[in-house]
Parts: structure tokens; sequence; C-alpha cells
């Protein structure tokens, strides 16, 4: 009866699924370079697998256009609250959790030169103002 036991364990051991979860992250236009939580993990598109669910701060820049900086919140499915995911994680299969995100990045607008002007007076001024201090 002890080696049955034994052997059905191992064979428990072996067949036991997990959770696999992949965040794939696309632009428009495509080949942005993608940071999630201030790590950069790649040009759209990109699938990145993530451990837990919650918050990410994400940041897409790309040449001529502006950088896109958003938060993304990826929340648990039934299957991962608290008790539940004890039976996801040792059931015999696997779960695939696999979110989309997309972006569409806008243009960059050029700046006039009297608005480069207006800048370069500002901040001489700020320049000026932080030496007499």
């Amino acid at each position: 009866m002890v080696r049955m036991i034994t052997i059905l364990a191992l064979i428990a051991v072996v067949v036991v699924g997990c959770v696999r979860r992949e965040l794939e992250i696309t632009s428009e236009p495509a080949g942005a370079v993608v940071y999630v939580s201030d790590i950069e993990v790649g040009r759209t598109p990109v699938v990145v697998p993530f451990t837990y669910y919650g918050d990410r701060d994400v940041i897409l820049r790309l040449n001529g256009y502006d950088t896109l900086v958003t938060n993304l919140n990826l929340t648990a499915p039934w299957y991962e609250y608290p008790g539940i995911d004890l039976f996801s994680e040792i059931a015999p299969w696997t779960y695939y959790d696999k979110r989309y995100a997309h972006y569409t990045l806008a243009p960059l607008e050029p700046t006039s030169r009297e608005e480069l002007i207006e800048r370069a007076e500002e901040m001489a001024r700020r320049n000026s103002e932080a030496v007499k201090k």
C-alpha cells in the first residue's frame, strides 16, 4: 500500500501543471523600444513573461514620435485568486494567461523657431537667478 501511494505521489509530481503568463505589447508604428517597470524588454512587437499581477509602468519610445508613458494593470484571473491558486498550480494541465496591450504613438510635432527661442530665454533667466542665489 505504501509503495502504491509513493508511485501515485511521484506520478502526480511529474504531471503537475503550472500557470504560464505572457504579456504581448504591440505598437503602431512597430519598432518602439519598450520599458516595463523601468526595464527595457525589447522592441514592439515584444512578448514578455511575467510572474505577478498588478500595475506596471509602460514606456514606449521611437524616433520621430512622442514618448508614450502609461500604466498597465494586469488583473488576476479567477483561478489565481488566493486559495484557488493552490489548485491551479497542482492541476495536471497548464493554464496559459496571455495578455495583450496595443499602443498608438503620436507623431512628434516640430517645435517652431519662436518657441525654441522662448524656451532658451526662459532657461537663461532661470540659470541667472540660480547663480545669484
